[in-house]
C-alpha cells in the first residue's frame, strides 16, 4: 500500500531537514575541517604488509620470508611504522598498544626459537601465531577505554577482554589498538565527540561508514590485516562496503557478543552478530572459526563448496522508495559482471537525557551528543509501540524469510548490493538515513551475509556486493567471496589507482 499524503509530507520535510544539517555539516567541514596535502595516503612499499593473516601466520612459524628471516617483531613493527605514517589522516585507531603489542611479538620469537614444537602443532594450536588485529573500541580489549563514542564513558576502561578478543588473543593474534565507531554503534558515519570522525582512505573526504568504521578504514589503509566488527544492521558490511575490504555477518548466534558495548538486549539480540573484518578473503574462515569458539559446530565450514553446484539469484535494487537512494550504475554494472531504549543509553552513567533539549543545546554547540543519536532518540520518543502493526510486519518477514530459505535451500546464494551508492561524503548519510535497508534487511531476516570488494569506480572509491545464503549456510558465502576476490582482485591499496 502506498504512503498517505500526510505520511509523505511528513518524510519530505524530514528529508528537508536532513539536507539542510547536511549542508551547515559541509560547510563546517570546509572551514574547519582537517587539512591534508593529498587525498589519499601513500601507497604501501612495505612487502610484509600485503600477505595475508594466514600467510603472515605461516611465515612466522617458519620464520622466513622468501632468502629472508621474519620475525614476528619484524611483522608488528611494520604495522606500527605504517599507522604512524597514516593514522593522524584517516583517525582509524584512537588508541595505541605498540609497547604492549611488541613485548607480545617478542614473547613470540622467544617461543619459536625454543622449537619445541613442529609446524603442524604450531598452526593447530595457535592459527594466528604473532598476526597483528585491530578491535572495534565497542568490544573490551584489556586496559583499553571501551566508551562506544559516549562522553559519559570516556574514562571507562576494559579490565578483561571481549570473548571474541579473548579467542584471537588465545588463538596468537596481537591487538595493536581499538578503532572508532559511531556514538553507541548506531549511525553509519563513524564520528562521535570522545574522538573525532574517521576518514575514507580512498577520499579523505568521504565517509568511512559505520558502525565499524575505523575498523574498515584501518583495514583498508594496511594498518591491519585482520579485525573486529559488530553488526545489527549493517555495521560490518557499510564499513567494508565503502572502504573496499571483506566482512562476514555470520548466522546470529554462533558467535558469541559478550563482552561489548551497548550490547543489545530483548529483540535487538536476535540481530546483533559479532564477525570478522579482513583485507583478504583466505583469512575469513579460519577468523570465524577462531571467533565462534564451542559455536562453530553450528556450521558447515569445513564442507567443500562446488561453485558450479550452487544456484545463483541475485536483484539490481530493492524496487525503489522515495526514501531511499537509488542505485549507482557502477554498482548496478559490476553486479552484472524488549529491548532498552537508545535514549537510555545515552544517558549512561550520567543525567536523564532530554533530546529536545539536547537538539537545542546541539544548534548551539554545547551538545556532548552527536546529531545522529539526538535524532534517533528524538524519533524513538514521538514513535509508539502499536502491537497491531507490530504483528502485521512481523507476519510479513516471516513470510519473506520464509519464501528466501525455501528458494536459497543449502546451495543457494543471493546477490544484492551491499548499499545504493559508494561511500558518499562526510554528513552526506544524515540526508539519506534509510539507506541503510540494503544492509539490514537480511540483519531482521537473521542470514548470514559476507560484503566483497569487487574493484574501484571511476573516482576511485571501492565497489562491493552482498553475498547471502540460508541460516547456518556461511561456508556458501564465504567460498563465494574468494572466487570473487580471484575475479575481481579483492582488496585495491590506497593511492595505487
Amino acid at each position: 500500500m502506498a504512503p498517505s499524503f500526510t505520511v509523505r509530507i511528513q518524510w519530505f520535510l524530514l528529508r528537508a531537514l536532513g539536507f539542510l544539517i547536511g549542508l551547515v555539516g559541509r560547510a563546517a567541514l570546509v572551514l574547519t575541517g582537517p587539512k591534508f596535502a593529498s587525498k589519499t595516503p601513500r601507497p604501501v612499499t612495505e612487502p610484509l604488509l600485503l600477505l595475508s593473516g594466514m600467510q603472515l601466520a605461516k611465515l612466522i612459524r617458519q620464520r622466513k620470508y622468501c632468502i629472508l628471516q621474519v620475525k614476528c617483531i619484524d611483522v608488528v613493527q611494520a604495522y606500527i611504522n605504517r599507522i604512524r605514517d597514516v593514522n593522524p589522516m584517516i583517525n582509524g585507531i584512537v588508541k595505541y598498544r605498540f609497547e604492549e603489542a611488541m613485548k607480545e611479538a617478542h614473547a613470540v620469537d622467544q617461543k619459536l626459537a625454543e622449537k619445541q614444537e613442529d609446524e603442524a602443532s604450531l598452526e593447530k594450536k595457535w592459527p594466528f601465531l604473532g598476526v597483528p588485529f585491530t578491535v572495534k573500541e565497542a568490544f573490551q580489549l584489556q586496559g583499553m577505554p571501551n566508551s562506544s563514542g559516549l562522553m559519559n564513558r570516556r574514562d571507562a576502561i576494559s579490565k578483561t577482554d571481549a570473548t571474541v578478543v579473548a579467542l584471537l588473543k588465545e588463538a596468537g593474534a596481537i591487538p595493536l589498538g581499538i578503532t572508532n565507531c559511531s556514538e553507541l554503534c548506531m549511525w553509519y558515519e563513524s564520528s562521535n565527540k570522545i574522538y573525532g570522525r574517521s576518514n575514507n582512505p580512498y577520499d579523505l573526504q568521504h565517509t568511512v561508514g559505520g558502525s565499524s568504521g575505523g575498523e574498515g578504514c584501518t583495514l583498508a589503509a594496511a594498518c591491519s590485516v585482520i579485525g573486529v566488527g559488530s553488526d545489527i544492521g549493517g555495521s560490518i558490511r557499510m564499513p567494508a562496503f565503502f572502504n573496499g575490504i571483506f566482512g562476514h555477518k555470520p548466522s546470529p548466534g554462533v558467535v558469541p557478543n559478550k563482552g561489548q558495548f551497548p550490547l543489545a538486549v530483548g529483540v535487538q539480540a536476535l540481530f546483533q552478530c559479532t564477525g570478522p573484518m579482513c583485507r583478504y578473503a583466505e583469512d575469513l574462515t579460519p577468523m570465524l572459526k577462531v571467533m565462534a569458539g564451542p559455536g562453530i559446530k553450528r556450521l558447515k565450514l569445513d564442507a567443500k563448496v562446488h561453485l558450479k553446484d550452487l544456484k545463483f539469484y541475485w536483484m539490481e535494487h530493492d524496487g525503489g522508495s522515495f526514501l531511499i537512494s537509488k542505485v549507482d550504475q557502477d554498482l548496478i554494472l559490476a553486479q552484472k559482471k524488549e529491548p532498552l531504549k537508545f535514549v537510555d543509553l545515552l544517558g549512561d552513567h550520567g543525567k536523564h537525557v532530554t533530546p529536545l533539549w539536547e537538539l537545542i543545546k546541539w544548534c548551539l554547540g554545547l551538545s556532548v551528543h552527536t546529531i545522529p543519536s539526538i535524532g534517533l532518540a528524538l524519533l524513538e520518543e514521538k514513535l509508539k509501540y502499536n502491537n497491531e502493526k507490530c504483528q502485521k510486519f512481523k507476519a510479513v518477514e516471516e513470510s519473506l524469510r520464509k519464501e528466501l530459505v525455501e528458494m536459497l535451500g543449502d546451495d543457494g546464494v543471493f546477490l544484492y548490493p551491499s548499499h545504493p551508492t559508494v561511500a558518499p561524503k562526510h554528513h552526506v548519510p544524515l540526508t539519506r538515513p534509510f539507506n541503510f535497508a540494503y544492509t539490514g534487511v537480511f540483519s531482521a531476516l537473521g542470514f548470514p551475509v559476507t560484503q566483497c570488494p569487487l574493484g574501484l569506480n571511476a573516482k576511485g572509491l571501492p565497489l562491493g556486493i552482498q553475498v547471502v545464503a540460508a541460516p547456518f549456510n556461511d561456508h556458501l558465502t564465504l567460498a563465494v567471496a574468494q572466487y570473487l576476490e580471484k575475479t575481481f582482485g579483492g582488496w585495491v591499496c590506497p593511492g595505487k589507482f
